[in-house]
């Protein structure tokens, strides 16, 4: 098992980061939560999952290792596989989701483009007593959220937003509603994303 990686951004496709480590170029898939603190050329430490199918083999990498574990988690749960527990991690912060499941609140969780009802009501009974210790150490921790600048490879910040929502999802209309609804704020592909992010979870 590939626990993390050491390496530099060499190139970035949302949600795709291809990570350098001594001349060898990973392609890992990670959620827009990691994948809008990186930036080109920039020596990270990836913590890192790794799927074997029959057909494909592919590495899921998050910034943090308590990020991977809450992956992890939602793997486990019935109905939920790598594409949808990356767009749970896309869509919501690791407190919000925490404060989702301990809240019962439904009306977020089928906010996340796959996630219909059913599988909100599976996701809070299976993750409601797996989250009471994860959620203590967040109340304590005094994290805040990223407010870096990211750069992204795209010449078009508009393009990358666009693609990085369908990746999670969204149908190409809703996306380009999204981003057409704030692109006029921002200049950068990371603001652009999250600000159609916070608007779509309305």
């Amino acid at each position: 098992m590939i626990g993390c990686l050491i390496g530099e951004v060499f190139a970035l496709e949302a949600p795709t980061v291809l990570l350098n480590v001594n001349g060898v170029g990973y392609e890992i898939d990670t959620p827009l939560s990691t994948f809008c603190q990186l930036q080109k050329g920039q020596k990270v430490t990836l913590w890192t999952h790794l799927v074997v199918r029959e057909d494909a083999q592919q590495l899921y990498g998050f910034n943090d290792a308590q990020e991977k574990t809450i992956f992890r988690t939602l793997l486990k749960v019935n109905g939920v596989g790598p594409k949808m527990a990356l767009g749970i991690l896309s869509t919501l912060s690791v407190e919000l989701l925490i404060h989702t499941i301990e809240h019962d609140d439904i009306n977020t969780l089928i906010k996340v483009p796959g996630v219909g009802k059913k599988t909100a009501e599976r996701l809070m009974i299976e993750l409601r007593d797996r989250f009471k210790a994860l959620a203590q150490s967040t109340s304590s921790s005094n994290a805040s959220p990223t407010t870096a600048q990211i750069q992204f490879m795209a010449n078009s910040p508009v393009a990358e937003a666009e693609a990085a929502l369908q990746s999670l999802g969204y149908k190409p209309t809703e996306a380009q509603k999204a981003v057409a609804a704030v692109k006029a704020d921002y200049t950068e592909s990371a603001d652009i994303i999250r600000a159609a992010l916070k608007s779509m979870m309305k």
